[in-house]
C-alpha cells in the first residue's frame, strides 16, 4: 500500500464525510442521497461479513456483492443505483487519499430495455413434439433436440457441440462445455436418454464426415448441425403447432428455467444448470452436485415427472 495514504476512518465517520461530499459537491437530492448511503451501508455490512477491509476490496469482491444483491430480487434499475453509489464512494475515497486504486473501474451497470423471451407452457412444448411427422427420418433427432433444450436448459451453441462421449447414460447426466470453455454437469431425463437411444441407429446410417465423427446431432449429409438450422427446426415446429409466440431455441432454455422456478426449485441450482457460474471439478464435489441437481429436476421439472 502507498505509505502516503491516510488511514481509513471508522465506517460511520466515512459515511458522514461521504454524505457531506455528496451534498456540497454533487448537490444530490435527498432521495438520491439516502439511497446512496443505504446502498453503501449494505456494502459495508457485506464486507464486514467477509472480514474484508475497504483497503483490500477488489473487483471480484464487488461482483460477489452485486450477485448477492441480484439474488435478493433487486431489479436492474436498483442494481444500477447500487453501482452508481459504489463508484461515487470509491471515487470519494481516492479523492480524499484513503485509497490509491479504484476497484470498480470495470463494473458494468445492468442493461435495460431487453425483454425476456416468451415462455412456452408444457402443453405448447408437447404440441411442438406432436407436430413432428413420425414417418420422417429426422423426427427422432428433432425430438431429442427439443428435450435437450427444454429438459436440460442448453444453449443452442452447447447443443450443436455435444459429443457422443459427453453423455453418461448410466448416471443420467451430460457434460456441457459452455462459455469460456467452462464445463458443467446437467442431469438428463429418462425421456431425453430414450429419445437419443432411438436416434443413434438412424445417425449410424449416415455417411458421417470425419470432422463430425463424434458430434451427436448431425444433418442428413453427415455434418454437424448449425445453430441456424436448429433455429429453423424450432421455429417451424412452433408454427406447425399453431404457436403464435416468437419461438427460438433460447425460448426452450428460458422455459426450462422458468418452469423450474415456478415449481419451487432452488435458484442456485438453476443457475448452475444454466451455466451462469462455474462448478468445481473434483470427483467428490461432482458426485454430490450431480445428485443434488438431479433431485431438483426430478422434483420440479414437468418432463421429469410421470407423464
Amino acid at each position: 500500500m502507498n505509505e502516503s495514504l491516510r488511514p481509513l476512518k471508522p465506517s460511520d465517520q466515512l459515511l458522514t464525510d461521504f454524505s457531506n461530499h455528496l451534498i456540497l459537491e454533487r448537490g444530490l437530492s435527498r432521495n438520491t442521497l439516502d439511497g446512496y448511503l443505504t446502498d453503501i451501508r449494505h456494502l459495508l455490512e457485506f464486507l464486514e461479513s467477509r472480514e474484508v477491509s475497504l483497503a483490500d476490496v477488489d473487483e471480484p469482491m464487488l461482483h460477489e456483492f452485486l450477485c448477492v444483491v441480484r439474488d435478493m430480487g433487486i431489479g436492474p434499475r436498483s442494481q444500477a443505483r447500487f453501482i452508481s453509489g459504489i463508484r461515487s464512494f470509491f471515487r470519494f475515497l481516492r479523492m480524499e487519499n484513503y485509497l490509491d486504486n479504484d476497484p470498480c473501474a470495470l463494473l458494468e451497470a445492468p442493461q435495460f430495455g431487453k425483454s425476456l423471451p416468451d415462455v412456452l407452457s408444457v402443453e405448447e412444448i408437447d404440441s411442438m413434439e406432436e407436430a413432428l411427422d413420425p414417418d420422417k427420418d429426422e423426427t427422432p433427432r428433432n425430438l431429442a433436440i427439443i428435450e435437450m433444450l427444454y429438459g436440460s436448459g442448453l444453449r443452442v451453441s452447447e447443443l450443436v457441440d455435444l459429443r457422443l462421449g459427453d453423455i453418461n447414460v448410466e448416471e443420467g447426466y451430460v457434460i456441457i462445455t459452455g462459455k469460456g470453455n467452462k464445463q458443467r454437469l446437467v442431469p438428463m431425463s429418462e425421456r431425453s436418454l430414450s429419445l437419443i437411444a432411438e436416434y443413434l441407429p438412424l445417425r449410424a446410417r449416415l455417411k458421417i464426415k470425419p470432422d463430425s465423427a463424434d458430434i451427436l446431432f448431425l444433418n442428413r449429409r453427415g455434418n454437424r448441425l448449425t445453430r441456424v438450422m436448429v433455429f429453423y427446426i424450432i421455429r417451424d415446429l412452433a408454427s406447425a403447432a399453431g404457436i403464435t409466440k416468437k419461438v427460438s431455441p433460447h425460448t426452450l432454455r428460458h422455459s426450462f428455467a422458468t418452469h423450474l422456478l415456478e415449481g419451487g426449485a432452488n435458484l442456485r441450482a438453476i443457475q448452475e444448470m444454466l451455466g451462469h457460474e462455474s462448478i468445481a471439478t473434483t470427483e467428490i464435489y461432482v458426485h454430490l452436485d450431480r445428485s443434488r441437481l438431479r433431485e431438483e429436476l426430478l422434483t420440479h421439472h414437468p418432463h421429469y415427472r410421470d407423464r
